[in-house]
């Protein structure tokens, strides 16, 4: 029998890429979603019955157990950057985490990976979202010292939040409004954190905490400009003043309260905009991917690979292009 890995919330952004080279090592893997039916996409990554979604809440001790049962290695990839019903920051980042731990613990699991995030903070000082994270790390550890943890800067591939986000709002409008436009970024390759996940489920890192940064360092203004370039789009990037930023998140917070949370505050939330108030870099000494034997992608030649269909001719885009210069040549 090949070993069996639990990959909580593995149907998501980051956990379907270590799903998938899960599956490529050999590994069976059980994906621990709330909604299996939704995850069906997973299945293709491996033979028939190789990869398999299963029905979990990390809310629920039950569910936690079992669909952790059997298995060789856990990694839990679940978290929120926003507060709606059940699924507070508590709820899911710290007490989530922690029943993964205590329950990974409990059966003997080999080897635990958590995926946290750059910024976790314990302090009081930091934001909600930070916080959490800081404490949750603290709880996993607390029950799995063994356990590799791993923060990633702001993430970015196909299926990513941030810059599909940002060019879908230049694509309908001519201004691109940001808050704390000068806060520094260290973009992530979603692979690569794959790729550092699966070191930790192979047993090939040390535990502990490693900081995961791309090799470029940029502003948030500066990270928008390189995206509507590769979009060919003329926007102007504005970055809103302090009071004109917390006014919007506010507004959006009062939003989703005043509805009774059926509208989702997906713009900015205070509690994001706090988080903005500092760099998302990795400290200096910090253990990172060259501790893991790992070369980081850089966000150039990638983000046209999924980026295209914002363009004004999508993938016609460079043609038509070409097109107007040969008439122009004419």
């Amino acid at each position: 029998m090949s070993k069996l890995v639990t990959i909580y919330g593995g149907s998501g952004f980051v956990g379907r890429y270590i799903a998938r080279r899960m599956a490529k090592e050999g590994w069976r893997v059980r994906v621990a979603v709330r909604r299996p039916n939704e995850a069906m996409h997973v299945k293709p990554y491996g033979v028939p019955g190789q990869v398999e979604p299963v029905l979990c809440n990390i809310r629920d001790d039950a569910s936690v157990a079992a669909a952790m049962h059997g298995a060789d290695a856990v990694v839990n990839c679940v978290g929120v950057l926003n507060e709606h019903g059940k699924n507070t920051f508590a709820s899911v980042q710290i007490e989530g985490a922690a029943r993964i731990a205590r329950f990974a613990h409990k059966q003997g699991i080999a080897q635990m990976v958590h995926v946290s995030a750059l910024g976790a903070d314990a302090s009081e000082d930091a934001s909600a979202y930070a916080q959490t994270k800081a404490k949750g790390e603290e709880a996993v550890q607390g029950y799995f010292p063994n356990a590799v943890i791993l923060r990633p800067s702001v993430i970015f591939g196909t299926e990513d939040q941030f810059f599909n986000r940002f060019a879908g709002m230049a694509r309908l409008s001519p201004v691109l409004p940001i808050a704390k436009g000068k806060t520094l970024f260290q973009p992530v390759y979603v692979d690569d954190v794959a790729r550092a996940a699966v070191k930790g489920i192979l047993g090939e890192a040390s535990p502990g905490i490693y900081e995961l940064g791309g090799p470029e360092v940029k502003s948030f203004a500066a990270l928008m400009q390189e995206m509507l370039g590769v979009i060919h789009r003329r926007r102007l990037v504005l970055s809103l003043p302090g009071f004109a930023a917390w006014l919007t998140a506010f507004g959006f917070d009062m939003m989703q309260a005043i509805s009774l949370q059926l509208i989702e505050n997906k713009v900015l939330t205070r509690d994001q905009l706090k988080s903005l108030g500092s760099d998302n870099v990795v400290s200096e000494g910090a253990r990172g991917f060259a501790d893991l034997g790992i070369t980081p992608e850089f966000l150039g030649p990638i983000l046209p690979s999924y980026l295209w269909k914002f363009r004004p001719s999508g993938q016609y885009d460079e043609m038509t292009a070409s097109a107007r210069n040969l008439k122009g040549d004419a």
